[in-house]
């Protein structure tokens, strides 16, 4: 059995929809975070994908390594605005969190 594109979207269409369900139902901040780099994860997969299949070459591996370099500094900034709430607040659920200013 050949690998083809076809299971390379399967693959991502399975991390997107884990990733959308752990953004929309958990209320831990860490959790989100987790669920949005699975999101951007599944279209690392399609952009290489369909640079290999759809004779696209480097550009779908470009737009990857600019997807991860874009997913390294969403995370740095996020865990430090998450530690900064953990320190004001003394919890990560952002349910309890109603206000930015107290």
């Amino acid at each position: 059995m050949q690998v083809g594109l076809t299971h390379f979207l399967i693959v991502s269409a399975i991390l997107f929809s884990l990733g959308l369900y752990g953004v929309i139902t958990r209320r831990n901040a860490i959790l989100v975070l987790m669920g949005i780099e699975l999101i951007l994860n599944s279209a690392n997969i399609n952009f290489i994908a369909f640079s290999k299949y759809g004779g696209m070459k480097l550009d779908g591996q470009a737009a990857a390594v600019f997807v991860i370099i874009l997913a390294a500094a969403e995370a740095a900034v996020a865990l430090a605005i998450v530690l900064n709430i953990y320190q004001r607040f003394k919890t990560v659920n952002v349910d309890e969190i109603s206000t930015m200013k107290e």
